[in-house]
């Protein structure tokens, strides 16, 4: 790897700062079930904050797609010919940062319009946000468990980290399927990390023949 491409993997870094600023701004939404007018109110005090978290969100999102070409480089090196598994994880994480864009429209439309729409379209809004999480959760869940596998069979990466892919993948598809997506952003920092100080092997430096 060379010049800034060394440090391509540690767009997995970034993401995970981002998207954690991106909850610490825009704050902890209301839920559909609240008084009606809450939900309004909630939208129209906090419009910056929740259009600045919600494209923070989407910056993530996009950091998120690139480490995972990063890492479906990595897991296809690999694999060899033929291999899958790389090209199903770089997909789950495709469906993922899709799920993610959608979530963030959907706070956009409520901040933008919530005080110039009707309060019932409001709640109805917020109803959607509240329940948009299963593109989230399936692009969360092939990322990696396709990954998992792929390192577990082929040992791209160290096999412990395969397992762990997996478990998180297994917990992601159970009520407890936050606990899930969280430790699969911790798992995508060790991974980031990891490749980035990565030994690379370094092409052999040609000389000219010498002339007798």
């Amino acid at each position: 790897m060379r010049g800034l491409e060394r440090f391509a993997p540690l767009t997995g870094v970034a993401f995970l700062v981002l998207l954690i600023l991106s909850f610490v701004i825009a704050g902890e939404p209301p839920e559909a079930k609240d008084p009606v007018q809450d939900v309004v109110n909630h939208y129209v005090d906090n419009k910056d904050s929740i259009m600045v978290g919600a494209i923070l969100s989407g910056v993530a999102a996009m950091l998120l797609v690139f480490f995972a070409g990063v890492l479906r480089r990595t897991l296809r090196d690999a694999e060899g010919p033929g291999g899958i598994l790389s090209a199903v994880a770089f997909a789950g994480a495709i469906i993922l940062a899709t799920g993610a864009a959608i979530d963030g429209t959907i706070s956009i439309a409520l901040a933008e319009r919530a005080d110039d729409i009707d309060p019932v379209a409001v709640q109805a809004l917020q109803a959607l946000w509240d329940n948009d999480f299963l593109p989230l959760a399936l692009g969360s869940t092939l990322f990696m468990l396709a990954s998992g596998l792929s390192i577990v069979r082929h040992g791209a990466l160290p096999r412990w980290l395969g397992w762990i892919a997996i478990l998180l993948a297994v917990i992601s598809m159970t009520p407890l399927g936050f606990a899930g997506f969280l430790g699969s952003a911790v798992w995508i920092l060790v991974v980031s990390i990891l490749l980035t100080f990565a030994r690379r092997p370094v092409a052999p430096v040609s000389t000219p023949p010498t002339v007798a």
